[in-house]
Order: C-alpha cells, then sequence, then structure tokens
C-alpha cells in the first residue's frame, strides 16, 4: 500500500518534507526508448520486492513505462531504529498510522513496481514519526 504524507491523518502536513523522484524516472525511461538502456538495466527487481508488489501493492491504473501490458504498483517500506533491519512493509493505512503516531522518526520509500517484467523505480521518500 503507498501512502501520500499528507492524507496519512493526525500527522503533521506541513512540517515533513518529500523527495520526489519523477524526474530521475522519467529520464531512465527515456533513456530505455532511446535504446540507451537495455531492458536488462531497468527491469531488475529484486525477487522479495516483486513477491511484495504481488501481495502487497497498491494498483495505480497506470500502464508499466517499459513493458506497456501489465500496471504498475506501488510498495512502502518504512525504515526506522525500533523497525528490523531489512525494514518492514507497510501494507495499511492503519500501519502507517502507527508509524506516523510513533515516538522515533521512519523513512518511508514507495517503489513503483511491474510484478510482470519487473521495472522498479523509487518514486517518494518521507519521513513520519517523532510526533
Amino acid at each position: 500500500m503507498a501512502f501520500r504524507p499528507e492524507a496519512i491523518r493526525g500527522g503533521d502536513n506541513g512540517a515533513g518534507a518529500v523527495v520526489d523522484y519523477r524526474l530521475t524516472r522519467q529520464q531512465v525511461v527515456t533513456q530505455f526508448r532511446k535504446g540507451r538502456l537495455s531492458r536488462l538495466d531497468v527491469c531488475d527487481a529484486h525477487p522479495e520486492l516483486r513477491r511484495a508488489a504481488a501481495g502487497a501493492g497498491s494498483p495505480t491504473g497506470e500502464a508499466c513505462p517499459i513493458c506497456e501490458e501489465a500496471q504498475v504498483v506501488l510498495v512502502t517500506y518504512a525504515f526506522g531504529s525500533r523497525l528490523p533491519a531489512g525494514g518492514r512493509l507497510v501494507t495499511t493505512a492503519r500501519e502507517m498510522a502507527q508509524l506516523t503516531r510513533g515516538k522515533t522518526t521512519v523513512s518511508c520509500y514507495v517503489v513503483e513496481v511491474c510484478p510482470d517484467c519487473a521495472w522498479n523505480h523509487l518514486t517518494r521518500v518521507f519521513q513520519v514519526g517523532a510526533g
């Protein structure tokens, strides 16, 4: 499940910075379409990320920019001092709300994934918690 910081109820909507990677994504897609990057260069999602996308991803309704057949999904991971070293897959709004109310700051990473061709790209990063 993917979340926008401004959509989190009870969160401080103006305090957190969001890093958005749309321009980087567009450049990678453009380089692929021009033939400067191969499909192997851009479709390299880790098997665990593909499983997370298939099982817990949030559909976007957007076609994959590489294979143009499947829809991409968004997967959100959280990393922080009180979370497992490999991070935590955030699957529900309730989980995100708990992280938002937490006493420690948690970094959230939203990744766009195509479960079919393995395209993946980091779309945005934001922080929650320390409330």
